[in-house]
């Protein structure tokens, strides 16, 4: 469109005898700026996410303190049954340590049979003490 068209003028005419046309807003004003940065309230809050993580870890001891318990009894249970069968096993250790004790005693008369004033089974240390064999075998490598 042209000058003379919008104005309602024909022809040109100077800037200053035209009338001032403005835009303006339109009826109503136009709607608010959003310049503020919101974002959206997505998920738990922080209060919620702390009572539920302070939740699962309490509810977690709770389980480690019942698992510690459990395994406190079964090793107890465990500690008593040993201590039950202690002497029999004890009295078997015994018996067969007799037997090769007296196994070792009949080797050493053999072998040492022709030593003049050889005392069989009389201790080479001078401790006063007998102590018995660290070892389960007496002799392992004449066996």
């Amino acid at each position: 469109m042209t000058e003379a068209v919008i104005r309602n003028k024909p022809g040109m005419a100077s800037v200053k005898d035209m009338p001032v046309l403005q835009d303006g807003p339109p009826p109503g004003g136009f709607a608010p700026v959003r310049y503020a940065r919101r974002i959206p309230n997505k998920g738990p809050s922080a209060v919620a996410i702390f009572l539920a993580a302070f939740g699962t870890f309490s509810w977690g001891m709770y389980e480690v303190g019942k698992g510690n318990k459990i395994r406190r009894a079964i090793k107890a249970e465990k500690y008593a049954a040993r201590r039950a069968i202690l002497p029999v096993l004890q009295a078997e250790e015994d018996e067969r340590f007799v037997k090769e004790w007296k196994k070792y005693l009949d080797y050493e008369a053999e072998v040492m049979k022709d030593v003049p004033n050889w005392k069989v089974g009389a201790s080479v240390y001078n401790s006063g003490r007998w102590m018995p064999p660290a070892t389960g075998e007496l002799r392992p490598e004449v066996w």
